[in-house]
C-alpha cells in the first residue's frame, strides 16, 4: 500500500529527492516555502500542477519521515 500516492522517489528525477508525482517540485521546496511563510495559495498559483492535496501529502511525507528516524537529545 502506498501511503503517499502524491509523492514519488526516483533516482532519475531531481537526483532521487522526493517530488510531487508528475512534476519536479520537491517536497523540500514545498516545506521550505511554507516555513518561510509562503501561503499555500501562492504555491498553487506559482505551480499550476500543484494541488492542495499534494501540499498536504508533502507535509504528511515529511512527518512520516521523522518518525523513528533520529533521536534528538533534550538538554535540561
Amino acid at each position: 500500500m502506498n501511503l503517499h500516492p502524491y509523492i514519488e522517489v526516483n533516482p532519475e528525477i531531481m537526483m532521487g529527492k522526493p517530488v510531487i508525482k508528475g512534476t519536479r517540485i520537491t517536497v523540500e521546496l514545498i516545506l521550505e516555502s511554507l516555513a518561510a511563510g509562503e501561503p499555500v495559495e501562492n504555491l498553487l498559483a506559482s505551480w499550476p500542477k500543484l494541488t492542495k492535496e499534494a501540499v498536504q501529502a508533502a507535509l504528511a511525507f515529511a512527518a512520516d519521515s521523522l518518525k523513528g528516524e533520529k533521536i534528538y537529545p533534550v538538554t535540561a
